[in-house]
């Protein structure tokens, strides 16, 4: 093999090597960044891409998907002089490869302490009761704070979210004697709330029966008056009649008058609570002798027509008095 021969076969290897040297596939997600003699020069995106070999280097390889790390553990004093342990995470995403490569060594531990350093600053401002029931202000005020920390690195921080809030055991142990006794007092108000709000309707009821009566009793005795006045315009009207009936020479008007008013006399004695034993020697015969000595009375006013007329409707009464006794020899 001749010296020309051995030239070709390294000159062919040297432009295969070189070849080789001068084509870079970059993967999806990924940015590398191009030095030059050690001086950035450019960055690589995800594909194909051709630098000048033996000149240009692969600097850095940059993930630029997101991703996340964890915040260690780390004891913060709230405002109130309460100690918390508090531990989080955090979500960011590379945006400018050069930037993360050259403007910060050691990115994520940077990105950790950065974190934990305003984590302490944003519970530090807060009472505990604000740090433990206002999560969601932590995390948006780290979010805020963070990302605009880190934005001259090529960060972009999406989410910091704070995952476990532990107070000491003896804070515990108060806050569940406080929970028990808020919750004891709301149970006690709502409780006489409610006796009172039974109490208010009782008396709203009552009201409405009470009213109700009234009208009920007002109702009664407004029948009640137009009842007596309608009876005292019919016992009027049959006082006129039996008057005209008389006075036209008609007894028996005058009669059935008269024994109407004679048995409700009697009915009211009968019924009266003052009254326990009745007796009346009342018979037939002198009701009708009482007619009689009616119709008499009638003949001695009106005439011998009224008595007559009286008589006829009457009827013949029948002698009840004893026979007269014969004297004696």
């Amino acid at each position: 093999m001749s010296g020309f021969d051995i030239f070709a076969i390294v000159f062919v290897l040297l432009v295969i090597v070189t070849l080789f040297a001068g084509v870079k596939t970059v993967p999806q997600g990924y940015d590398w960044t191009i030095e030059r003699f050690g001086k950035y020069t450019r960055t690589l995106s995800p594909g194909l891409n051709i630098i000048v070999p033996y000149f240009d280097r692969v600097g850095r390889k940059m993930n630029m998907m997101e991703q996340v790390i964890n915040i260690p553990e780390q004891e913060v004093i709230t405002k109130d002089n309460a100690t918390v342990t508090v531990d989080g995470v955090a979500f960011f995403q590379v945006f400018d490869a050069a930037k993360a490569s050259y403007e910060v060594a050691h990115l994520e531990q940077a990105i950790i302490v950065l974190t934990m350093t305003n984590i302490r600053s944003v519970m530090g401002s807060m009472d505990l009761d604000q740090v433990l029931s206002h999560r969601d202000e932590i995390n948006e005020r780290l979010l805020r704070v963070v990302d605009a920390a880190v934005s001259p690195w090529g960060l972009k921080v999406n989410r910091i979210e704070i995952k476990d809030i532990v107070p000491p055991a003896d804070l515990v142990e108060a806050m569940g004697r406080q929970m028990k006794a808020e919750r004891v007092k709301r149970a006690d108000i709502l409780q006489a709330e409610g006796q009172r709000q039974s109490e208010i309707l009782r008396a709203e009821g009552a009201k409405q029966g009470q009213i109700l009566q009234a009208e009920g009793r007002k109702e009664a005795a407004f029948r009640d008056a137009e009842a007596r006045e309608r009876s005292a315009e019919a016992e009027a009207k049959a006082t006129q009649m039996v008057s005209e009936a008389i006075a036209k020479g008609d007894v028996a008007a005058l009669n059935y008058f008269i024994a109407d008013k004679y048995i409700r006399a009697f009915g009211q004695l009968a019924d009266s609570p003052n009254q326990k034993i009745i007796m009346l020697p009342i018979e037939a015969t002198s009701i009708l002798g009482s007619l009689a000595g009616i119709g008499e009375i009638a003949k001695a006013t009106f005439g011998e027509a009224a008595a007559s007329a009286a008589a006829r409707r009457t009827g013949s009464v029948p002698n009840t008095s004893p026979p007269p006794v014969a004297p004696q020899r």
